[in-house]
């Protein structure tokens, strides 16, 4: 199986920014931790992160034909993008939204995802363990 794991906005600061929240592992760091890992290790994961939204939409669209599913962490965006909303929407591959931190007990407005529904579900809470569930709910998916 490809997977496409997408990072939003400031999720290149993993192990500075916050870590009392986010941990302090940086995303090479779970990356390469996912990597080892048996659920994940036959399968063709490439990992990509960007500050910009519509990075993150090109990235959501290569997937077509190209990729059996996407896990995305969308950061902030995940509270106001409906441009990527559509992007998942319009490129039928299975998604998986992730959050390190359990995004439902936290601010009022990180409690709202408006890509949730065009998911096929939706982790968080876990740290870096929502990586390697998305990766199961994928598998199972297909």
């Amino acid at each position: 199986m490809k997977i496409l794991v997408i990072n939003g906005p400031n999720l290149n600061l993993l192990g500075i920014r916050e870590p009392e929240i986010y941990g302090s592992e940086t995303l090479e760091d779970i990356g390469n931790w996912l990597d080892e890992q048996p659920d994940a290790d036959t399968h063709d994961i490439i990992w990509f992160q960007s500050n910009h939204e519509g990075d993150l939409i090109d990235q959501i669209q290569s997937t077509i034909s190209l990729f059996d599913g996407i896990i995305i962490n969308p950061g902030a965006l995940t509270h106001y993008s409906f441009a990527i909303r559509d992007a998942i929407a319009s490129v039928n591959t299975p998604t998986v939204e992730v959050h390190l931190s359990d995004i439902n007990s936290r601010e009022e407005f990180r409690k709202v995802s408006v890509i949730k529904d065009e998911c096929i579900s939706q982790i968080s809470g876990l740290g870096k363990h929502v990586y390697i569930e998305a990766v199961k709910t994928l598998v199972n998916h297909l």
